[in-house]
């Protein structure tokens, strides 16, 4: 039986409410040993006072010792176990900008990137360039034209932008051309199997990023794309046919948002930071049982390498919490879909901070005094997996049946 079969036989509806609140990137290293990571450097009074009166304890997204990216992350968080479903970030960032996906659709996430007169890149994201230039750069190059198939380019968000082939006969299973560090070219597209269609496929994307550079070549910062994340429609089972709980999603950034829509969530839409989240989650209370609150700055500050500004990310973050309780939620979750250490200035494998809090049903340690790595150590609720979070929450929000006679 799988998890989410498991799953389906267990839940029942029911009246209770539980958020998901989600700050990116959460967990961290200290930046000299023996000092705080960037969770435990932060000023948190209200997490502290959650994971005094909760459970805490660490998980791991995907698996101990494996480094998620932001989708198997969420996915293991949302319940799915991401070695069962493991999707590529072009269908994320495709649902999340609205776009519906066919079965004759191969999508990729794309990079606009910074390259020398070398060929070597020199920033992986172009200076972060604003979302109204990426616009500005996919109009140059929206009208390539590949034999026998459509492509559609659509601006996502900042410096990121997607790719969609549409035809027969293509395949998913291509590299990805971003090779993940500066002073290297782009990786060419080569496919990941001996098969006619991802041979095939593969010869496409190099002829369209052959046109692509050529025609940007003399832009600035962005003169070079990179392409990720090649994947299809997944078809995954719903989340509320899985768990009985009618979700919705408060996001900003669009795959964080595509993560949402693949399992079926309702998309709050016209969010653009973490007040406008609050507000919504306040609007909607009545209409729903499960919020997914996702923050994406603790993450972005991580990967950037500055330790001070994911602290001062997470200390925002902290300030709404009571704003949260007032709506009175039966759990109340607060985690990161990875860790980002800024030490390291990209996602690591490291297992993430979490606390459970629900009123009258989680087991509390006295030796906990705080929300953080080394206090998380301590919890009740150990170290786990990422799939088995739903569980958690639904037995908390008692709506759960009992397995078994």
């Amino acid at each position: 039986m799988t998890n989410i079969d498991l799953m389906k036989s267990l839940a029942q509806a029911g009246t209770t409410k539980a958020v998901l609140l989600v700050m990116d990137g959460l967990g961290g290293l200290p930046r000299e040993v023996g000092g705080p990571t960037e969770l435990e450097a932060a000023f948190t009074p209200n997490m502290d006072k959650l994971a005094r009166e909760g459970s805490v304890g660490l998980v791991n997204t995907v698996g101990m010792g494996i480094t998620p990216g932001s989708g198997p992350g969420h996915f293991g968080l949302f319940g799915y176990d991401p070695l069962e479903h493991l999707i590529g970030r072009g269908a994320l960032e495709a649902v999340g900008i609205g776009l519906t996906l066919t079965e004759l659709d191969v999508a990729a996430r794309g990079n606009f990137c910074t390259i020398d007169q070398n060929g070597l890149i020199t920033d992986r994201r172009a200076g972060r360039i604003p979302t109204v230039e990426c616009a500005r750069m996919v109009s140059l190059i929206e009208g390539i034209n590949l034999p026998g198939v459509e492509t559609i380019v659509q601006p996502v968000q900042d410096y990121r932008f997607v790719l969609i082939l549409r035809g027969p006969n293509l395949s998913a299973a291509l590299n990805e051309t971003d090779p993940q560090k500066v002073g290297l070219k782009p990786l060419k597209v080569r496919p990941l199997d001996g098969s006619p269609e991802a041979r095939k496929t593969a010869d496409l994307v190099n002829q369209w990023v052959a046109k692509a550079s050529e025609i940007i070549r003399d832009e600035s910062p962005a003169n070079m794309v990179t392409l990720r994340g090649w994947s299809t429609e997944p078809g995954l089972p719903k989340f509320e046919e899985v768990f009985r709980m009618k979700a919705a999603a408060m996001a900003v950034y669009p795959m964080y948002k595509g993560l949402a829509s693949l399992v079926g969530m309702t998309l709050i839409e016209g969010l653009t930071n973490i007040e406008d989240q609050l507000e919504s989650l306040q609007h909607n209370w009545e209409n729903y049982d499960f919020f997914f609150v996702h923050h994406k700055y603790t993450d972005s500050r991580g990967e950037d390498g500055n330790f001070d500004a994911k602290v001062k990310e997470i200390e925002k973050v902290d300030t709404i919490i009571p704003r949260i309780l007032e709506l009175d939620p039966d759990v109340l979750v607060i985690t990161g879909d990875h860790s980002t250490p800024a030490v390291l200035k990209a996602h690591s494998w490291h297992p993430v901070p979490i606390i459970l809090y629900a009123p009258g049903a989680t087991r509390a340690n006295p030796d906990v005094t705080g929300f953080g790595e080394s206090q998380c150590l301590k919890g009740a609720l150990g170290q786990f997996n990422a799939s088995n979070l739903m569980k958690l929450i639904t037995a908390h929000a008692q709506r759960q049946t009992k397995y078994g006679a």
